[in-house]
């Protein structure tokens, strides 16, 4: 089993750049699935998980491939987030293992749960839901037991490595490019082909303009290449810690705040009470309002909390919202649609995904 896996993971590091384009394609893929045949948005979840969960197999092999590669240069810097999550994963072993073990829980619980619906009652599918979240809750905690510090998402590193630079092309080798003793530098021109009469003067328009005195290209340049603070920073430091009551109350929130609206959500049979979603409306904004405001050093921060905001979008598909305004909305959009040549495509894509949002928790779920 070792000797397979080794030459697995010799493999992919040969092939780096074709294995991520067919995991980028494959994915795509998952999304023009639901509605083509029967269980079909089933099988594209499941391919989805496991591509997810390869994904993430495959990062930890070209992280290691980078370490033992001396001459590896990345393209461009890694992000903060990369820096920050890296950095605890690689000096906390209770944080990189909880990590992975969210990251792999995300992955597969719309699977889990599209498997429970088939198999279970609605009470007992709910009630794994609410197990799920409340361990999902409890590895949360973990992670801000282990870093005091506001929760990243997600909480591993994501895939920031090139991989054509981790083998550069190799020449030597290849029987039908020149020979490196040649040299590198092309041939001179032969004497006799070479003009020996004088150059006949450029035209104007031609020619380059005149400098100016805008130095805009080396000022981007030279801003590009400048260190900011958050450069100089260690990576554990790019988020403060969790200081006053407060702070460790709206963290809190966050975390418990999907575990309280499913035990809602499970507690009302009919789905027709609108409570569960205020009740988790209200704890956003109350987390929203207790929470710090990060200052203008603090780029990885303010970063999460624009994340945080962006993700009460998916507000408009869940409960009376969705029933009474956002699906309407959407249903005459894709009737309107459906006769036009193009758009008809996107609206039989609205209407095949339309339906997995009143069945599936996981679907709008963050």
């Amino acid at each position: 089993m070792s000797s397979a896996l080794a030459r697995y993971e010799s493999f992919l590091i040969q092939n780096a750049s074709t294995i991520s384009s067919l995991e980028s394609t494959l994915r795509s893929a998952t999304w023009l699935l639901p509605g083509r045949f029967k269980d079909a948005e089933l099988a594209s979840e499941a391919l989805s998980a496991s591509l997810n969960a390869l994904s993430l197999y495959h990062d930890t092999l070209l992280v290691k491939a980078v370490e033992n590669e001396p001459k590896y240069k990345p393209l461009l810097p890694p992000s903060l987030h990369s820096r920050f999550t890296r950095a605890w994963a690689d000096s906390h072993a209770r944080y990189r293992w909880t990590s992975r073990t969210l990251e792999l829980i995300r992955f597969v619980e719309l699977l889990l749960e599209m498997g429970l619906r088939r198999k279970v009652s609605a009470k007992d599918r709910w009630r794994a839901i609410s197990v799920l979240e409340a361990v999902k809750a409890l590895l949360k905690f973990i992670l801000l037991r282990v870093t005091r510090r506001p929760l990243m998402s997600p909480p591993i590193p994501e895939r920031d490595i090139d991989p054509d630079s981790l083998h550069p092309p190799s020449t030597s080798s290849s029987p039908t490019l020149v020979p490196s003793s040649l040299g590198s530098s092309p041939p001179g021109t032969p004497e006799h082909l070479r003009n020996n009469h004088e150059p006949l003067p450029a035209h104007p328009l031609l020619t380059a303009p005149p400098p100016t005195n805008k130095t805009s290209a080396v000022e981007d340049f030279l801003l590009s290449k400048a260190l900011t603070t958050s450069s100089v920073k260690t990576p554990t430091s790019l988020v403060k810690p969790l200081l006053s009551p407060q702070e460790w109350l709206s963290e809190s929130l966050y975390i418990l705040r999907p575990l309280i609206y499913v035990l809602l959500l499970s507690s009302d049979r009919q789905r027709k009470s609108g409570r569960p979603l205020m009740v988790s409306l209200a704890i956003e904004f109350v987390s929203r309002n207790l929470r710090r405001t990060p200052s203008n050093s603090s780029a990885l921060e303010r970063q999460e909390y624009a994340r945080r905001d962006r993700d009460l979008f998916w507000y408009l598909f869940r409960g009376s919202i969705w029933e009474s305004w956002t699906r309407p909305k959407l249903e005459s959009l894709a009737d309107t649609t459906a006769q036009w040549p193009v758009m008809s495509i996107a609206s039989a894509f609205l209407r095949d995904w339309m339906p997995l949002i009143d069945e599936y928790y996981y679907y709008t779920a963050s």
